[in-house]
């Protein structure tokens, strides 16, 4: 009976992971932060690993109206956002995407973000036998920062 509650627990903790698996692909630590009402975009930061070179080609979320691609570059002391049509997962290397440079933008939250939920969010990744593979990720959502100091 003991190995049996063992292995429930093991079970439990895989599932329960931060982590998102679809057969070459890893996610990892998919994070966003709370909203606050009548804010209409949040950005979501992962990371992702492919076993195979493979491309980041879309993202789709029922928390918003569209999850575009984007990248955050800095040119002349001026920082900018602009939408990209796919990101390069090359074989075996992390790619981050954080506010600093890759990151996927929710716009048009049908709801604002709660501290401690969770956000549904898939992923369309091209091979390179050009099949997509979908990877759906459950995205946490942090609390705002500096929230006490409204």
């Amino acid at each position: 009976m003991i190995k049996f509650y063992r292995f429930g627990g093991l079970l439990a903790a895989l599932l329960l992971g931060s982590g998102a698996y679809a057969g070459d692909i890893q996610i990892e630590n998919a994070r966003t932060r709370a909203t606050v009402p009548g804010q209409e975009s949040a950005m979501v930061n992962l990371s992702i690993t492919s076993k195979r070179a493979a491309t980041l080609v879309g993202a789709s979320s029922s928390a918003s109206k569209t999850a575009a691609l984007h990248t955050m570059t800095h040119k002349n002391g001026m920082m900018s956002m602009r939408e990209v049509k796919s990101i390069d997962l090359p074989a075996n290397e992390r790619v981050e995407m954080t506010e600093h440079g890759y990151h996927l933008e929710l716009a048009g939250l049908k709801a604002p973000l709660k501290a401690g939920a969770t956000v549904p969010l898939t992923l369309n990744i091209e091979m390179t036998d050009k099949s997509i593979v979908k990877v759906v990720v459950q995205v946490e959502v942090k609390p705002l920062k500096n929230a006490a100091h409204k």
